[in-house]
């Protein structure tokens, strides 16, 4: 049996998105609304608002959450107990019409950026996705069946939730994933796409999985190699995001972990050593608080600065400098215009220290009755 913790990482969430794979414009869409109407999901007119079906509603309820560009909280007057959504200020940095890095996610790098937010954990902002955590991060294998696949984050979920839902509602996240980064049949061929297929998921520009499987037996595959429309600032933010996890200030990480480490940057992007070596390299020109050190037998990544404000420094020259524009809030101001934000923060983390505490007084008692 596996030795991670999947609930560590990730919350008790399957089957959110209604069979559903993020499509083009649902975030976009989602951010206007709540950003100015904290209920907007729960409107009777929410379909009319967002330009979807009933249930299309739920899944850009929960991919906005997904991607941690909508927090849920409770409501402010205390009138309902059906649950608010706020959005983030990376939403408001990516998403923004006025001034936000890319709206439309019209750069791939932002496609990329989305990927590692969704299938990322860190403290206060654990992954919304865990069939996802378990298929990029967990599983032992690169290439699966659905059957397979569903096995593997059965076993995990079974490990790390006491309340884990039915393998029916599994098996529905994992044919959600290949339907959402796998190309279909007619978009490998190379043959021209119908519109529809260009709508239904932005993500299978990223090219990380593909079908593989013959006629009777459909199976997939994780694709690994240089990945071109990758930016390097991209996967220098990711490493830094994923360093920030362990210190708050000047430190190191050895590479080999950055490529190999379940939850690092290596596997979200199905990347290796090399191309993490080639982005900071290139990335660490011209910044002395950003290095690669070579000692025997390892290469780690050296940051004098506390990590996460040199990753979103990174991010941020990728994209022109969003946080330097004229008005752009601050961390914050954001928090303050949506103080639901930091309480869900916080409340998250609580919840994780409990959970810590549980689990050591679990194992005590254990080695106690041993």
């Amino acid at each position: 049996m596996a030795d991670s913790r999947l609930a560590e990482a990730a919350h008790s969430s399957f089957a959110r998105h209604e069979t559903f794979a993020p499509r083009f414009g649902w975030l976009h869409k989602a951010y206007m609304q709540v950003k100015d109407n904290p209920a907007a999901f729960l409107a009777e007119d929410a379909p009319v608002l967002l330009g979807v079906g009933k249930n299309m509603v739920h899944a850009m309820r929960y991919w906005s959450k997904a991607f941690k560009l909508t927090r849920e909280h409770a409501d402010p007057a205390g009138k309902t107990k059906a649950q608010y959504a706020s959005p983030t200020w990376e939403a408001r940095w990516l998403l923004d019409e006025k001034d936000g890095a890319d709206p439309y996610l019209e750069e791939p790098g932002s496609l990329w950026l989305l990927h590692w937010w969704l299938v990322s954990s860190r403290p206060g902002a654990k992954c919304w996705a865990p069939a996802w955590y378990t298929a990029f991060h967990l599983a032992p294998f690169s290439r699966f069946t659905v059957a397979d696949m569903t096995q593997v984050v059965t076993r995990h979920v079974n490990f790390s939730f006491s309340d884990g839902p039915v393998e029916a509602s599994i098996t529905r996240d994992v044919e959600c994933l290949t339907k959402m980064y796998a190309r279909t049949p007619v978009e490998q061929s190379g043959s021209r796409a119908t519109y529809e297929d260009l709508l239904a998921c932005p993500f299978r520009e990223l090219d990380l999985l593909t079908s593989v499987g013959t006629r009777g037996k459909q199976e997939w595959q994780f694709t690994t190699g240089t990945r071109t429309s990758l930016p390097a600032h991209v996967l220098v933010y990711a490493c830094l995001d994923y360093a920030a996890r362990d210190t708050q200030g000047s430190g190191s990480i050895s590479l080999a972990r950055l490529a190999n480490e379940p939850g690092a940057p290596g596997r979200a992007f199905r990347v290796r050593e090399p191309e993490i070596v080639a982005a900071l390299d290139k990335v660490a020109v011209g910044r002395p608080e950003l290095n690669r050190v070579d000692a025997v037998g390892q290469r780690t990544m050296s940051f004098s600065s506390d990590p996460m404000a040199l990753a979103w420094d990174i991010l941020d020259e990728q994209y022109d400098h969003v946080t330097r524009r004229p008005g752009f809030p601050t961390r914050d101001e954001w928090s303050a215009q949506y103080p639901q934000l930091a309480e869900a923060e916080e409340a998250e983390k609580a919840e994780k220290a409990e959970r810590k505490t549980q689990d050591h007084q679990q194992q005590f008692t254990t080695q106690e009755n041993a």
